[in-house]
């Protein structure tokens, strides 16, 4: 420790060395406060996108590259935004944290690094394509919050260094003077004071925020045209196989929404527009008057990778697309439908898909329920044969007739096809890992949708292809179950799977990512007999 030289033959005591972590503390504790402040003031007022922290990390994410993007879904799975939020905070929260230390000495400085947070935060939610009126207007309100807070708390640090010091000014340095001891305990405890403000502002949100409470929603109808009842599946037969019916809640979900959208379906409407005679908007109580259809339909997103697991399969209530469509009357120069969510979210759809005479849905209930939060409420496209970003539309708030010449969907524009018909795929479910010897069952599902699904064959090592006994048909819209009886010995096995459509294509053995029409090939995997 240094000592200072004061006069001569006197050594003046050790300087004291200086804490920084109370500017570390009030740096991030500002920044925390701003966020939060930000966020609610979003939620409840000016949209979530408008948040600072979910502003900033839907502009990460646009610039993700492909690669970067698909790792997260293959690794991370549904996990991938909860994760980036985590991060983007966690940054955000260490740069405050720097900038604190920054303010011990320069505090003019610390405060314009503080501003400059907010700024960033305010400049992407201008930028989001769902951006409402003033969405700036959260972030800035964080910095406001934020900068008197770290003001004050950086204050509370001061004094408690000094508490414990007496300044001499024949000396260049502090020494022990006679006064108490800094009050840590007091400066904890107004951080600890605006950090818990910050949680129940945060929390309180989530009950005031748009679309809750929810008012009495319309009944939902009874199909015009109704489903037959669901064959029984192999669940009860076959230990380990997917579910011939997804539930709700095990659905998979991947989507752009960091916070899944509310909707009030007292003010929603679904507007159809664009290259058509007659442009129309809907009401929610409206559109459930329109006649209903029920179908079985399995969904895939193109993300998924050989042998993954996000599809699923649900029966859904709705009303024909092509039914508003001609409502419309489309002119014969469009070629696509650009539908958008209610925060901005684009999907390009092929015309065609909608008006050859497929189940495609401008669906309003799924398993015989109104839609939940997270899988589209109050409406959503469901358009069997295609991968989600080009036909499932969830939170649908207008359907355009356009030309992809024209317009352009947030897919597209990052490099993904136009038209991506759902691959032939089968899945191995069972077994996995490590199995004891003996009889057991290799088993999955298939599912080649608006073809249909017409056998699967496993084959063990190198063996011969042997045909799965396959599960009950519920369509070609609908994926089906299969297993194989096997006879299992002791070592490690290969276990290879495909399928044939109804076509009698098989499918491919070529690999492919899921990058940019979706994945291919056939799904393996190794277990261990002992």
């Amino acid at each position: 420790m240094a000592t200072v030289q004061t006069e001569p033959g006197r050594v003046a005591a050790p300087a004291r060395r200086v804490s920084r972590w109370p500017y570390a503390v009030a740096g991030l504790v500002a920044a925390l406060a701003g966020m939060a402040v930000g966020h609610v003031l979003a939620v409840v007022a000016f949209g979530s996108s408008s948040s600072p922290v979910l502003a900033v990390g839907s502009q990460v994410v646009d610039a993700t590259p492909v690669a970067v993007e698909q790792w997260a879904v293959h690794t991370l799975g549904t996990s991938d935004k909860p994760f980036l939020l985590t991060m983007v905070a966690l940054v955000t929260g260490l740069a405050a944290a720097g900038i604190g230390v920054v303010g011990r000495t320069r505090p003019t400085l610390a405060r314009l690094l503080l501003a400059g947070l907010a700024l960033v935060a305010a400049v992407c939610a201008s930028l989001r394509p769902e951006a409402g009126n003033l969405p700036a207007v959260p972030s800035i309100a964080a910095g406001l919050v934020g900068l008197p807070v770290f003001s004050r708390l950086r204050g509370r640090a001061v004094d408690g260094e000094t508490r414990g010091m007496a300044y001499d000014p024949r000396m260049s340095a502090y020494e022990p003077g006679t006064r108490p001891a800094p009050d840590r305990r007091g400066f904890l405890a107004a951080a600890g004071g605006v950090v818990a403000g910050g949680v129940a502002l945060v929390v309180g949100s989530r009950l005031v925020g748009p679309g809750k409470p929810r008012g009495p929603l319309p009944a939902l109808p009874a199909p015009v045209d109704a489903a037959p009842a669901l064959p029984t599946g192999l669940d009860a037969r076959v230990k380990g196989i997917t579910p011939f019916r997804t539930p709700a809640k095990d659905f998979y979900r991947v989507d752009t929404e960091f916070l899944v959208p509310h909707v009030d379906a007292a003010g929603w409407k679904l507007t159809i527009d664009g290259d058509v005679a007659h442009p129309f908007s809907i009401t929610y109580a409206e559109l459930l008057r329109m006649p209903m259809i029920e179908r079985d339909i399995t969904l895939a997103c193109v993300s998924n990778e050989v042998n993954g697991d996000l599809t699923g399969g649900a029966r859904w209530l709705g009303v024909r697309t092509k039914d508003l469509l001609e409502r419309a009357g489309v002119h014969s120069t469009a070629d696509q439908i650009l539908s958008t969510s209610t925060s901005g979210m684009t999907i390009s759809t092929p015309l065609a898909a909608l008006l050859d005479g497929r189940d495609a849905l401008v669906a309003v209930a799924m398993n015989g329920a109104r839609l939940p939060d997270a899988h589209g409420f109050p409406a959503r496209l469901v358009t069997p044969g295609l991968y989600g970003f080009t036909g499932a539309t969830k939170w649908v708030s207008r359907m355009t007739a356009t030309t992809y010449a024209a317009q352009s969907a947030y897919w597209t524009e990052q490099g993904w096809v136009t038209d991506a018909p759902v691959k032939t795929e089968a899945r191995i479910d069972t077994p996995t890992g490590r199995v004891s010897a003996g009889r057991t069952a290799i088993a999955g599902v298939a599912w080649a949708m608006h073809r249909g699904i017409r056998s699967v064959e496993v084959r063990v090592d190198d063996g011969d292809w042997q045909a799965a006994t396959m599960g009950p048909d519920a369509g070609i819209d609908y994926w089906r179950q299969w297993y194989l009886p096997w006879e299992a010995t002791p070592g490690r096995h290969t276990l290879v799977a495909r399928a044939t459509d109804d076509t009698g294509a098989v499918q491919t053995a070529a690999h492919a990512d899921p990058y940019p029409a979706g994945a291919s090939g056939y799904p393996s995997v190794t277990v261990t007999v002992s």
